[in-house]
């Protein structure tokens, strides 16, 4: 690893970290408590440090095969959503213990593919997450098997780390697993195969090295993780593929030191964002706004309040990519609308503090984040 790929890790201070279902049960034979309570104990150390971290894990339905006496990993998918009901409450429960033992909070997150495919449900999702690493609580993150069937299962948890890490905005994802790495090949087989400490994540040639099944505990394999590290790239962030029994992975990580495999991100987090959002072409509508907020907006990079919008455009809904207007027609920006079409016209000229007796609840104070619009290459 290069000292510029070092700097990814040390950097970072927003970081979700994955583990599975291998590492989690221990190959299967029940939660590994005496692992759990090290990688509980290296997230408590990295908040206490100032960085937010959010932990993906495997686990609930080797666990619940566990407690059911299953030997073998079921294929009825009514069979594994069993599984996973029974196994969920001992993954929480073994989590919050030691992260507690540890001083530090946590919260239970069970996610779906459409939870993240609906753009409201979407941002509903990442304003709780981001509330919760505010208050300094590690998320605990694991796909909903209870409800979720065959078509939208993530696959033991590395894409939903991928997609976690995009929801966060996160500089990196650390995927903790069976393996020191990626190889050329696999080193259980071929005893030439070469390790590759650093590359570009998103290179093609990364998918033909990581052919292959993955444990017969989960249903991964290198070839997810490599996909899960091209999809956290599209948002900016770096991925680590390091071995999980390795002693303080997490703080030695953050500390910048080499460990596993590197694939960096071509695309910075702010500019991967933008972009997305600048070549946005289904917006759905606009607001129109006074000289006062366009001014704020353009001069001094505030987010959009709906005291300064005098008008809607269109029929949106929350998480919608929509365009905001000065007074003249002309575009200042775009960006993801925090509330309704219908909500904004109600809150248009009104201060944050009737938000609750107009909508009866509120969701943000902004129309529009400043995190979440670009501004028009002219109105900066």
């Amino acid at each position: 690893m290069s000292s510029a790929g070092s700097a990814v890790l040390r950097e970072a201070r927003r970081i979700v970290v994955k583990v599975g279902s291998s590492l989690v049960t221990n190959e299967g034979r029940g939660l590994d408590e005496k692992a759990i309570g090290e990688w509980c104990r290296q997230l408590a150390t990295l908040v206490r440090e100032g960085r937010e971290v959010v932990m993906v894990s495997s686990g609930a339905i080797a666990e619940g095969m566990k407690r059911l006496g299953w030997r073998t990993r079921p294929h009825e998918i009514h069979e594994l959503q069993a599984a996973a009901a029974v196994g969920q409450m001992g993954l929480a429960q073994m989590y919050e213990t030691k992260l507690r033992e540890n001083g530090s909070g946590s919260a239970q997150v069970l996610l779906t593919h459409a939870d993240l495919a609906d753009r409201e449900r979407y941002l509903n999702a990442r304003s709780t997450l981001v509330t919760l690493l505010g208050l300094q609580v590690v998320p605990v993150i694991n796909e909903n098997d209870t409800v979720v069937n065959d078509e939208i299962k993530f696959g033991d948890n590395d894409t939903l780390g991928a997609l976690v890490a995009n929801l966060v905005e996160a500089d990196a994802l650390v995927i903790l697993t069976d393996q020191r790495g990626l190889f050329s090949a696999d080193p259980r087989k071929d005893p030439q195969a070469r390790f590759i400490a650093e590359a570009a994540a998103g290179d093609p040639a990364l998918e033909a090295m990581a052919g292959g099944a993955g444990s017969s505990i989960g249903s991964g394999g290198m070839i997810t993780k490599i996909l899960a590290a091209k999809r956290a790239a599209g948002s900016g962030a770096s991925t680590v593929i390091a071995w999980g029994r390795e002693p303080d992975a997490l703080l030695r990580l953050a500390n910048g030191e080499p460990i596993g495999t590197l694939l960096v991100a071509q695309t910075a987090k702010h500019q991967a964002r933008k972009r997305w959002m600048a070549d946005h072409l289904q917006m759905r509508g606009a607001v129109t706004v006074d000289r006062g907020a366009a001014q704020k907006l353009r001069a001094e990079g505030k987010s959009l309040l709906p005291i300064g919008m005098t008008a809607v455009e269109g029929d949106f809904s929350r998480g919608d990519v929509i365009a905001i207007r000065d007074d003249a027609g002309i575009e200042i920006g775009r960006g993801l609308a925090n509330y309704s079409s219908a909500e904004a016209r109600m809150l248009c000229r009104k201060p944050s503090s009737d938000f609750e007796r107009l909508l009866g609840y509120v969701a943000e104070p902004e129309m529009v984040h400043r995190d979440n619009m670009v501004l028009a290459p002219d109105s900066r």
